[in-house]
């Protein structure tokens, strides 16, 4: 809460946030961690069930954050600066419906106070992905799944 009882995340800008406030918007889905295709002709992005080798499949966070730059060449480290020029984000991402002048969902783990509501809402990838190595790389187009695209409720 900020000096005038609304949450951080209404009263400030996505700029104007500490690195605390700023990292505590991820609710956690880790529908950023999936692999995404994108048709060279149309511009169209889908989304697969495969995941990150790095995403720990029972938390859906990161197992290496702090690395995963360095492990992972192709992770996007998202910032305020960035945010604009990044148009996958899935549309129940916090950091992108704070962009577009939306508030965040009730599931979100800010706004219910438990991360398991990202769960119960169906919002996770937990339980419902694969990883790289468990899958066929070549056949990415038959893990092209629609979920990760369902807008927050």
């Amino acid at each position: 809460m900020t000096g005038t009882g609304e949450p951080f995340w209404r009263v400030k800008r996505l700029d104007e946030m500490t690195r605390e406030e700023w990292e505590s918007l991820c609710d956690g889905c880790a529908k950023c961690c999936l692999t995404k295709l994108q048709d060279e002709d149309t511009g169209q992005l889908e989304y697969t069930d495969i995941a990150c080798r790095l995403l720990d499949a029972e938390t859906c966070r990161c197992s290496d954050y702090p690395n995963r730059s360095t492990l992972v060449p192709d992770c996007v480290t998202l910032t305020p600066q960035n945010l604009e020029d990044i148009d996958w984000m899935p549309p129940s991402c916090a950091y992108r419906l704070l962009k577009e002048g939306k508030d965040l969902p009730w599931w979100h783990p800010l706004v219910s106070g438990e991360f398991e509501t990202v769960r119960l809402a169906g919002m996770s990838v937990h339980g419902r992905f694969l990883y790289e190595d468990e899958v066929d790389m070549e056949d990415l187009e038959l893990r092209i799944v629609d979920w990760p695209l369902m807008p927050p409720e």
